[in-house]
């Protein structure tokens, strides 16, 4: 009797458990929500080792990570052999990001970036996810007021400065309209019409494929 599959499910930055609550998916599903950094210079790596307590490491399992998710999805999968991983608006490594990422990289003027940014400028937010329906624009607008502003300082230092793990096998959802990590989708196997928020847009598809890659990995 095959065993029904489960998912791991990592939200992305600032963003919490309300980005699933449209996926409709057919096996074990668990959140694994954002933990407080130890310190405010808490390397990935540990705050990966942390976050894969929550994870089984004798059971197969799908990592699937949104957008900064998808850099702890990652991580994590290098602590557990058994799981595979979904990278959902997501990126492997530093060369798939916008120059301005880049150059904040290089740089180092991401600390200058104030985090509470988006949460007041609404339209600006929904430009950049790529949000439009008011149902969506929202959830975005809620999301983006919650969002602790300590943690999303530590969480950008940590993504900029992030090698990357190219050489892991993954499997890739993106939207052709993402504005945020706009060279994704030219390395995903799944494109999708939407923007950096397909994970709410989309929900219906990416569910569809999430079952489906759950059902061959169970067969």
């Amino acid at each position: 009797m095959a065993v029904p599959p489960a998912f791991y499910l990592i939200p992305g930055l600032g963003a919490d458990e309300r980005v699933f609550q449209r996926l409709r998916l057919a096996g074990e599903t668990h959140v694994l929500r954002w933990l407080p950094p130890q310190t405010p210079a808490e390397a990935l790596p540990h705050y990966a080792a942390r976050l894969a307590e929550a994870v089984p490491p004798t059971r197969a399992c799908w990592l699937v990570g949104v957008s900064f998710g998808g850099v702890l999805a990652l991580e994590v999968a290098r602590l557990r052999p058994l799981a595979r991983v979904v990278l959902i608006s997501s990126f492997a490594g530093p060369h798939e990001l916008p120059w301005l990422g880049r150059m904040a990289r290089a740089t180092g003027l991401y600390h200058l970036l104030p985090p509470l940014l988006l949460p007041r400028l609404p339209h600006l937010a929904n430009w950049f996810f790529g949000v439009k329906s008011r149902p969506d624009q929202q959830l975005l607008r809620q999301i983006l007021q919650d969002t602790d502003p300590a943690f999303t300082r530590w969480a950008i230092a940590r993504l900029l400065q992030w090698p990357g793990w190219p050489e892991v096998p993954v499997v890739r959802i993106h939207g052709t309209d993402d504005r945020l990590l706009p060279h994704g989708a030219a390395h995903s196997q799944y494109r999708l019409p939407g923007g950096h928020l397909i994970i709410i847009s989309r929900a219906a598809e990416i569910s569809q494929i999430l079952n489906q890659l759950g059902a061959v990995e169970t067969a």
